[in-house]
């Protein structure tokens, strides 16, 4: 099968630690051929959805902290629907450039192609909305841009996390004690004074024991998490923030939010999910580039980039 990856420049990725270079390996040690485009060489010529696409080779034996990790060809134009399988790995800013990319990922699987996660599920799974259809599986979750709704919850809470929609890696998140004397300083920042749209969730003590990627791969849970640990007086664990990662295998209630969350999540177009698990209660869906391949399959053993290989498969036949 031969797999386009849609991704970031390969020489900005740390591919010591990257995701998709661990679903690369599994996918090559399993016979398939890869190549690469960037988001901006997606394009529609004709009506057909087109991509501008370096095959690549993976090195043998590479020093994975070095930039010579793959070897690349000479790049082909070739509509989409020409691959085995289109995985979309771009990594955030959501921003109009990448809403149009997953228009252009969903008119190419209306041509034949096999696109994951589809450009449709992408887009209609905002990661930090998503958890409004987990309510019951989440902490008290306020979406608004309204200041004065804000700080009534906060009031009625007492202790919060305010975040914007469209953040990663920790970007912009801020806990508001009862006693926060910044309170309407950050809130004037982060909704540009009412003009956009938040989430406040009422803040999870457990944080201190680890912010849990949780899997869902093909609908099936990994079945060990990475629990990303926050530094000491610090509110949040992502790795990017300087959290340290420990692998743990899945406790009975995140095994009960993954299959939850599968269930709900069936049928979509969603063949990776990153649920993120606090204590009991999940807080975010990550659709885009889900992480922590490399962290837990180096702690556990569990060879989590041949999951993903052998679901794309079995996805894409």
């Amino acid at each position: 099968m031969h797999v386009l990856f849609v991704i970031d420049p390969l020489p900005l990725l740390k591919a010591y630690k990257d995701s998709s270079v661990a679903m690369m390996q599994a996918l090559v040690a399993r016979g398939h051929r890869l190549s690469v485009a960037l988001q901006g060489e997606l394009y529609i010529d004709g009506g057909i959805v087109y991509a501008r696409a370096t095959p690549i080779e993976l090195v043998a034996g590479a020093d994975l902290h070095e930039h010579a990790w793959w070897r690349e060809a000479a790049p082909q134009e070739l509509p989409l629907s020409q691959f085995g399988a289109v995985v979309m790995r771009k990594d955030p800013p959501f921003d109009m450039e990448y809403v149009y990319s997953t228009h252009l990922l969903e008119y190419a699987q209306q041509q034949g192609a096999k696109v994951f996660n589809s450009g449709a599920a992408i887009r209609n799974h905002p990661e930090k909305l998503a958890i409004t259809e987990f309510a019951d599986l989440a902490a008290p979750t306020l979406v608004t841009r309204d200041m004065a709704r804000i700080k009534a919850f906060h009031a009625q809470h007492q202790d919060v996390i305010v975040k914007p929609l469209d953040g990663m890696g920790g970007t912009g998140i801020f806990r508001l004690r009862a006693d926060e004397p910044n309170r309407n300083a950050i809130l004037e920042t982060l909704t540009d004074n009412g003009t956009r749209t938040i989430m406040a969730q009422r803040y999870i003590p457990d944080i201190v024991k680890g912010d849990k990627r949780v899997l869902l791969i093909g609908g099936e849970p990994v079945p060990y998490c990475l629990a990303r640990i926050p530094l000491a007086g610090e509110t949040r664990g992502n790795l990017a923030a300087g959290g340290r990662g420990v692998a743990q295998p899945l406790s009975e209630h995140d095994r009960h939010i993954a299959t939850t969350a599968a269930q709900r999540l069936a049928g979509r177009g969603l063949l990776l999910v990153g649920l993120d698990v606090i204590g009991d209660y999940v807080t975010e869906v990550n659709v885009t580039s889900p992480t922590c391949f490399v962290e837990i399959t180096e702690q556990t053993g569990f060879n989590v980039g041949d999951m993903f290989a052998q679901a794309l498969e079995r996805a894409a036949a």
